[in-house]
């Protein structure tokens, strides 16, 4: 296996959609931070990979138009993901131990001001007995929260703890959409919004774009890179059955073996992808989690859940934890399909 490091990340969110900007115009200032972070141009990159939704723009192959963002000349080699861009990043990961290529970028973009999110998000369902009851995200997660708080898994104040922490540690962090200094008390005040979840239990969603470079350690753009690196020790994923009446959705196996087979043992911090409170609490017993891991210091989805990158930037995240020195050992998790069906694990580590 090559040695494989993320050198770069950058993103972007919308926290109101003013003019709400093409996939191009979103992706382009990215770009620009990370070949500043870098030190690199155009040409120290061998191959890019993106992760959008073309249900979501209404229209196929509409990510080719966010390729104008790299611009037409010299050609470049380019793929795309129609999820969520951290499986771009492992396509990208996969690649570069293949040693076809040996530096990758992986940018990802949603628009969810461009549609119906909720009912065209709700097509990934099954077609025959769940689509047609058009059970969008929020109401399955509903549906999952329930099934938790009537089989003892955990109960509201649990959920609410989850919440109050994210949304008080996102404070610190520019990206946050919903941040504040709060407390249980606050979020059990809270009306309902789809029983048994409050608003606040949902993630709210916005329009971004984010991007990470990675690079192998034997190569010349790397000697010529001047920053930090968070150095990849473990990549897998996994999923389970989309029918929801064919699996626990209390727990996540899929996690559990993602987790198991990427190696988190030693980790002393975890950036999860839960877009709603009691996911985070299923990811963590899943992922044998102690109390001595932070969990979400960057305020997690709960605080900023833009589409198709929302998993890319828990990893960006965590990178940004070791490269300030803040962890020595990181996870990020990433997840795609309605209530955790399929899922990501990622391990990083500092290196002297």
């Amino acid at each position: 296996m090559r040695d494989v490091a993320i050198v770069g990340f950058a993103q972007r969110q919308m926290k109101e959609f003013d003019g709400s900007p093409t996939c191009v115009e979103l992706l382009v200032p990215i770009f620009a931070e990370l070949f500043e972070q870098t030190g690199w141009t155009k040409s120290d990159i061998d191959f890019w990979c993106s992760g959008s939704s073309d249900y979501l723009a209404g229209r196929a192959f509409s990510f080719v138009s966010a390729v104008d963002a790299i611009g037409a000349l010299p050609p470049v080699m380019e793929s795309h993901v129609e999820m969520d861009a951290a499986w771009a990043l492992y396509e990208a990961w996969v690649k570069i131990q293949t040693g076809l290529v040996d530096t990758a970028l992986v940018y990802g973009f949603g628009k969810s001001s461009a549609g119906q999110l909720r009912r065209v998000m709700s097509l990934q369902m099954d077609p025959y007995t769940v689509t047609p009851l058009w059970a969008d995200a929020v109401s399955v997660a509903g549906l999952q929260a329930r099934a938790g708080l009537e089989g003892g898994a955990w109960d509201e104040e649990q959920m609410a703890a989850v919440v109050a922490r994210s949304m008080s540690d996102a404070t610190g962090n520019e990206h946050a959409i919903r941040s504040r200094t709060t407390t249980v008390e606050d979020v059990l005040a809270q009306p309902m919004y789809a029983d048994p979840l409050r608003r606040w239990d949902c993630a709210p969603v916005s329009d971004g774009a984010a991007a990470i470079v990675i690079s192998a350690a034997d190569t010349p753009a790397f000697d010529r890179f001047p920053g930090q690196s968070a150095w990849i020790t473990g990549f897998e994923h996994r999923i389970e059955p989309g029918a929801l009446n064919s699996r626990d959705l209390t727990v996540s196996t899929s996690t559990a073996a993602a987790g198991a087979a990427a190696g988190v043992d030693g980790v002393d911090l975890a950036e999860l992808h839960a877009p709603f409170s009691h996911q985070e609490l299923i990811l963590g017993s899943a992922l044998g989690l102690g109390d001595d891991v932070r969990i979400n210091p960057s305020g997690g989805a709960l605080t900023a859940n833009p589409m198709f990158t929302a998993g890319l930037n828990r990893i960006g995240e965590a990178a940004r934890q070791v490269w300030s020195g803040g962890s020595q050992r990181a996870l990020a998790h990433a997840t795609s399909g309605p209530a955790l069906q399929q899922n990501l694990v990622m391990t990083m580590e500092a290196r002297s």
